[in-house]
């Protein structure tokens, strides 16, 4: 009897936490984010650039640019990195053993282009050495790292730099990328994520401390900071999530700037979008269990409400994989403390909080980026697919990574070709 109560007691907490920790979240990004936006948004509202001081001036900033099998996207995202407003600065390509024609698109270009260099690695070594080859070479102290298929906004450097000019504790600057490929549902409802999950979480994180991970596509970096921890791992899934933790772990300071636009493209199928965001993942995880020391170093307060979130949201994971499977066993054995009606799938009036909670963060979050991306309020009549697809797509990936970083084969990380989806044109930026 003693027994029977104690499981009954554990699936009722468990349906507790599955059912309260997003809406807690949920509830934290929102406050977190709307408070980002009057302290550091708000103020520089009707600036198209930010403005200096009297004593302050713009220097130098080296563009790195990672390729590989970048052929289609090169002459696009270039040609973008070489027109942006800026007083000084310098294009730099590394083509990371492409097997395409990268290599000879990058040099016709660089015949035309006195600001363009290439840099050369004769076999594919992955996005981490690639940067750290173009960081070597850059003259310039301060780098701004996108990727391949990346079409930088023109104002976006005076927007990261402005950053390292007054704070010379900021090690790193994180952009803001807004999705262009918005042809099918997949590429519709990610335009809401990113605004809603990636942009929202960023301005909160900042808000209470520190960021989890950099954007990888569109990041500015201090280069006596990024050479002060050795550069980027070579070894790590998401090189981005690494450096970010590595850097604020020796003291710096990792800052969101909304204002730092990219346009990038996504994954438009299903098995696309299954490789990014288990990669994701999988990083996620490589950086938990490499950084799990943090929460017992008095030295590393700073860094214990990014670990303990990140353990949390991995519990409610495997939380909510528990009670799919316990359910569906009741589907065909009676157990005592479940009715097979009771479904932490099915829609109830839980699931209905839940999707109206998570409606109000994607409204919020499209008032948020709508200063930025005009295409945001057609997409949100898609958000509703969002807590049934999606939720239930990253809670796989993050259940599946877990096992694989544990059990898995380790090494280098290497460049393998994405699924980008359907090429679109840049929507016009306010």
């Amino acid at each position: 009897m003693t027994f029977t109560i104690f499981i009954h007691l554990l699936w009722h907490t468990l349906l507790g936490y599955v059912f309260y920790y997003p809406l807690f979240m949920s509830s934290l990004w929102i406050i977190g984010a709307i408070f980002f936006y009057f302290k550091n948004e708000k103020p520089y509202s009707k600036h198209i650039i930010p403005p200096l001081r009297a004593d302050e001036k713009w220097p130098g900033v080296s563009i790195l640019i990672p390729c590989y099998n970048e052929g289609q996207n090169a002459v696009e995202t270039i040609t973008y990195a070489l027109n942006v407003e800026y007083p000084e600065f310098e294009v730099i390509a590394i083509n990371d053993g492409s097997k395409d024609n990268t290599l000879e698109i990058l040099l016709d270009l660089a015949k035309e282009n006195p600001k363009l260099k290439v840099v050369n690695l004769a076999e594919n070594q992955g996005k981490a050495l690639g940067l750290q080859a173009g960081s070597l070479v850059a003259k310039y102290e301060y780098l701004v790292g996108i990727d391949g298929d990346a079409l930088i906004d023109k104002y976006c450097l005076y927007w990261m730099v402005k950053h390292f000019i007054r704070y010379p504790e900021v090690a790193a600057v994180t952009g803001n990328p807004r999705i262009r490929n918005r042809t099918t549902l997949l590429g519709k409802i990610q335009v809401g994520e990113f605004s809603s999950i990636v942009g929202m979480i960023k301005r909160a994180q900042r808000s209470f401390g520190r960021l989890f991970t950099v954007s990888g596509v569109i990041t500015g970096f201090r280069k006596a900071a990024v050479h002060e921890i050795g550069y980027w791992s070579p070894d790590m899934l998401t090189e981005d999530i690494d450096i970010t933790w590595k850097l604020q772990s020796n003291g710096w300071d990792v800052r969101f700037e909304p204002r730092a636009l990219v346009w990038i493209l996504m994954p438009e199928t299903l098995s696309g979008l299954w490789k990014q965001r288990l990669r994701w993942a999988m990083g996620g995880a490589q950086v938990m269990l490499k950084n799990f020391k943090v929460l017992f170093s008095h030295r590393q307060t700073h860094l214990w409400g990014l670990m303990t979130e990140q353990l949390l949201s991995i519990i409610w994971a495997y939380s909510m994989v528990l009670m799919i499977l316990v359910w569906l066993v009741s589907l065909f054995m009676p157990i005592s403390f479940l009715t097979p009606d009771h479904s932490p799938i099915l829609p109830d009036q839980s699931s209905i909080i839940l999707i109206g909670a998570c409606l109000i963060q994607f409204g919020v979050s499209k008032w948020l980026d709508g200063h930025y991306d005009e295409g945001l309020g057609k997409n949100y009549f898609w958000m509703i697919w969002y807590p049934f697809a999606f939720w239930l797509f990253n809670l796989i990936t993050a259940v599946t990574a877990l096992p694989k970083v544990l059990f898995g084969k380790k090494g280098r990380a290497r460049w393998v070709s994405p699924d980008r989806g359907a090429h679109q044109q840049v929507k016009k930026v306010k």
